[in-house]
């Protein structure tokens, strides 16, 4: 089997349309292993390479206003409780795209949507060029920052894609890899706005702005020459109202809040924090914000490593109780005004972060297999139903993944304009990472769901737990 043999020229079919040109695949069987090792492992990772880097940019524009607000002075006339607001924005209209962009992959295809949607990125960054200056009406920065959604809908349409083109023995690694890649876009835009600070000046966010629009067009020139569409993938309703209604849907989207939406929740508002709880200036906060993130988009495909060797559930119960107790940390370090302990404590939170989403995320194929086996499906069957139910449930998990991000900075609003601190914050956090940990060991791991004994994708027989996921 050569790679250009599954490359196909002519047609393919997928959801009663006829697909043509160069990039369309019409054959693609990840869980056979000849197939694998002949030419889908090859065309696989080519085509994460550059899901990575498109992923990447829309992430360094999704979090672009957590750099931005940085760069706006006492002349802009916006509290800290504004601009943690402004902050939120985005994140809110990135959630909610991530439905459709997650079902716009089998619509056009995953390499096609992925040029779109990267050129998608200029609008939001040529937009922020306009209307960064003092007197530019509060309700004006909103409408921008909102544009900058678009860019947390990139992730959504770049997991689905790759989860696709990976067996499920590979999507833990796959994922994360992904995912972290994706997410590193948080810091470098971070890093890129501290270099600006410190050399230019904070009068000068266009540099910043400007940096982005050539990577942003190299990244969609690149998708368009080497990556893929997969004609076998078709957009399934009836899936994505099955995934609806199944509880594990709503278990992991709720997990999944604990670990995405804590990982960009922190990484949007940290800066802000430092600045309002420990009167940073806007370089000494900016040579700060991009740690943390760093080293949670660098944990993630570590954590989903973790997962494919012990299993995703135990991964992530272990996960939020250190989550638990980093937390713990940094809120005792803002109760006493500690700004050493609060680095510490929050470095560690965003490394956790990194390590619970890609454990997290592992764990969804794996969940939706298993039920397919619980319905007594096997092979072949069984891994296509759960690769059917898998792909839809992730935009719905995603979504309100990363509405948790939303939750965070609008907490964050709340307990500084009520007492000037995150303290309040980080307290219902703390509650929050409990009831994660609670819902995990209870759906999870505590005791097998009544039913057949199943076979693992090993072929080893285990009982019908979930704790493998």
């Amino acid at each position: 089997m050569t790679e250009t043999a599954t490359e196909a020229t002519g047609t393919g079919t997928a959801g009663g349309r006829v697909r043509k040109g160069r990039r369309w695949i019409e054959r693609w069987d990840p869980e056979d292993e000849v197939f694998w090792r002949e030419s889908g492992a090859r065309i696989a990772r080519r085509n994460l390479v550059f899901s990575v880097m498109t992923e990447h940019i829309g992430f360094s524009v999704w979090s672009l206003w957590s750099v931005l607000v940085l760069f706006m002075g006492p002349d802009y006339g916006i509290d800290p409780a504004g601009k943690f607001f402004l902050v939120a924005v985005p994140t809110l209209v990135g959630a909610v795209l991530r439905v459709p962009y997650t079902f716009a992959v089998a619509r056009f295809g995953g390499r096609n949507w992925t040029v779109f949607s990267a050129l998608l990125l200029v609008v939001p960054a040529v937009a922020a060029a306009l209307v960064m200056r003092p007197g530019t009406s509060y309700g004006t920065f909103l409408a921008v920052a909102a544009l900058a959604g678009v860019g947390g809908g990139n992730f959504a349409s770049s997991m689905t894609n790759i989860n696709s083109f990976y067996p499920l023995r590979k999507k833990g690694w796959a994922l994360g890899l992904n995912a972290g890649g994706g997410n590193l876009g948080v810091p470098v835009v971070q890093l890129l706005g501290l270099l600006v600070i410190g050399t230019a000046g904070a009068a000068h966010p266009r540099l910043l702005l400007a940096g982005y629009l050539p990577l942003i067009v190299l990244a969609a020139l690149l998708a368009a020459l080497r990556m893929d569409n997969l004609a076998p993938v078709a957009n399934d309703t009836g899936a994505a109202v099955a995934a609806a209604r199944e509880r594990h849907t709503w278990l992991m989207a709720l997990l999944y809040v604990g670990t995405f939406g804590s990982f960009i929740g922190y990484s949007f508002a940290f800066g802000l924090v430092l600045q309002g709880q420990f009167a940073r200036t806007p370089l000494q906060a900016a040579s700060l914000t991009f740690v943390g993130p760093l080293l949670g988009s660098l944990a993630r495909p570590v954590g989903g490593r973790l997962a494919d060797r012990c299993g995703g559930a135990r991964i992530t119960l272990a996960n939020f109780a250190a989550m638990g107790l980093a937390t713990s940390v940094v809120l005792v370090a803002s109760v006493v005004r500690s700004l050493p302990l609060f680095l510490v404590g929050f470095t560690a939170l965003f490394l956790l972060t990194g390590l619970g989403n890609g454990a997290t995320y592992k764990m969804i194929p794996g969940i939706f297999l298993a039920r397919a086996r619980r319905r007594g499906l096997t092979g072949e069957a069984a891994a296509a139903a759960g690769r059917r139910l898998s792909g839809a449930a992730m935009g719905l998990i995603g979504a309100v993944g990363a509405l948790g991000g939303l939750g965070i900075n609008l907490a964050f609003r709340e307990a500084f304009a009520a007492t000037g601190s995150g303290a309040p914050a980080f307290a219902a956090f703390l509650a929050f990472y409990g009831v994660c940990g609670a819902v995990t060991w209870a759906a999870y791991l505590r005791r097998p769901e009544p039913g057949p004994t199943i076979a693992d994708p090993a072929g080893t027989t285990v009982p019908p737990a979930y704790a493998d996921v």
